[in-house]
């Protein structure tokens, strides 16, 4: 797993079947229908990738929560704004083949956010290739730029967004006051 980034501060497969016939006892060949194979898929469906990207999402927000207590910090919110910016970023850093937080046009977090029309964006934390919520925490809280911004205590909202897909995953973290 590639290790994060400094934080940012102010499947389907066509249907087989076998061939038709087989030998009968007399020798010659008999129609039969051909048994029927399930479709395989190389990529989940739409909606199963939708429900894995909105868990993980979730867990890393229970996740800040659980040590922004430890540390004496109150939690964040979930922001849908903050949220829609961190998941459009995750998927652009794929889509792009880039990992910064300056985009392959220059935009930084804070022109990204103004576009959408967002004000008040503190810090955002990028990671790439941990496989799942609790790894890339660990990878977070191991970083002191990261860890930082996961335990400022003046934060109050928070968007997490993560795109899966080969090379990836690729997770954001966008913190707001």
């Amino acid at each position: 797993a590639t290790a994060p980034a400094t934080p940012a501060q102010p499947p389907t497969a066509g249907p087989t079947t076998a061939p038709a016939g087989g030998a009968s006892p007399s020798g010659s060949a008999a129609a039969r229908p051909a048994p029927k194979i399930p479709r395989q898929r190389t990529q989940p469906p739409a909606t199963a990738t939708a429900t894995a990207q909105s868990a993980a999402e979730a867990q890393v927000l229970s996740l800040v929560n659980q040590e922004r207590a430890r540390a004496g910090c109150g939690p964040v919110a979930a922001n849908g704004a903050l949220t829609s910016l961190a998941e459009d970023f995750s998927r652009a850093m794929a889509d792009q083949d880039f990992f910064d937080h300056t985009d392959p046009g220059g935009a930084t977090p804070w022109d990204r956010a103004a576009r959408l029309g967002i004000t008040g964006l503190g810090g955002e934390n990028i990671a790439r290739g941990q496989a799942d919520a609790a790894a890339v925490m660990d990878a977070w809280m191991d970083s002191p730029g990261h860890r930082a911004n996961i335990l400022d205590c003046d934060f109050t909202t928070l968007g997490v967004g993560v795109h899966f897909g080969p090379g990836g995953p690729w997770w954001t973290q966008d913190f707001g006051y």
